[in-house]
């Protein structure tokens, strides 16, 4: 990607690079608690979280299945939100927001990473890693440069006329990496994506996530692999809906 390229990139996904300035935090949970309903039983899943993470951060979010992962993620990625509690992403409180403003927010500021890809069949590589650009209001001309330019930082730039159907399970994650980046987002949340990859093709997309936070970029993993879990510099471990460790591994 030219550097003109990256300046137009900056500016038009400016709102992420603003709210880092003056502080380093990018997103906080404040005693946040998820209940579902069932008719007239009630199950809480999250009880009372409260964490912080920072600009640059690579953390891991591990703990057995039904320990609250994958609803944490959710409420993270403003996907769903808390019975109770605050989250703030960036400067804003997303807690009260919306479907129309998470929607927004979401968009804007954040870039999901999939266990399934979640490409679109029909669309090539290019148009895949376009269309979070598109929804953003971005050029036709602009949208077309920064996604050539991403599908070649992930080394894809010789196959971005293929559909997913045409690709490997790595090179189709490697487009929704490129996809997830298109906005310059000030998270990335990723939910166990190596899972359905060999261990050829995970270490792959686990040495371009050590490449993208060496960049900067803050990533948010979920994973059930304590290996995976190794290659990042912060491991939270959830138990029946809490918090039991939040260690620093390096960094």
């Amino acid at each position: 990607m030219t550097s003109s390229l990256n300046e137009s990139h900056r500016a038009q996904a400016g709102s992420a690079t603003s709210i880092l300035q003056g502080s380093r935090r990018v997103a906080r949970l404040e005693d946040i608690r998820k209940t579902y309903y069932m008719g007239s039983i009630s199950v809480e899943v999250l009880h009372g979280i409260t964490l912080d993470f920072m600009a640059g951060d690579f953390i891991s979010i591990m703990g057995p299945s039904g320990c609250g992962k994958s609803t944490l993620m959710n409420i993270l990625g403003c996907l769903d939100q808390p019975t109770a509690g605050r989250y703030f992403l960036g400067d804003a409180d997303t807690s009260q927001m919306g479907d129309d403003e998470l929607s927004t927010i979401r968009g804007a500021r954040l870039g999901f990473i999939f266990q399934s890809y979640n490409l679109i069949q029909q669309l090539n590589v290019l148009e895949n890693i376009e269309m979070p650009l598109f929804y953003q209001g971005y050029t036709e001309r602009d949208s077309h440069e920064i996604a050539l330019g991403l599908a070649q930082r992930v080394g894809l730039g010789d196959r971005v006329d293929h559909k997913p159907f045409e690709l490997s399970g790595g090179q189709q994650q490697r487009v929704a990496i490129a996809r997830a980046l298109a906005v310059d987002p000030l998270i990335i949340l990723a939910d166990e994506p190596t899972g359905n990859l060999d261990s050829k093709s995970g270490a792959e997309i686990l040495d371009l996530f050590d490449e993208l936070h060496n960049q900067g970029k803050t990533l948010i993993m979920v994973t059930h692999s304590d290996e995976l879990a190794e290659r990042s510099m912060r491991q939270i471990r959830l138990k029946d809906g809490t918090v039991e460790s939040d260690e620093r591994l390096h960094g």
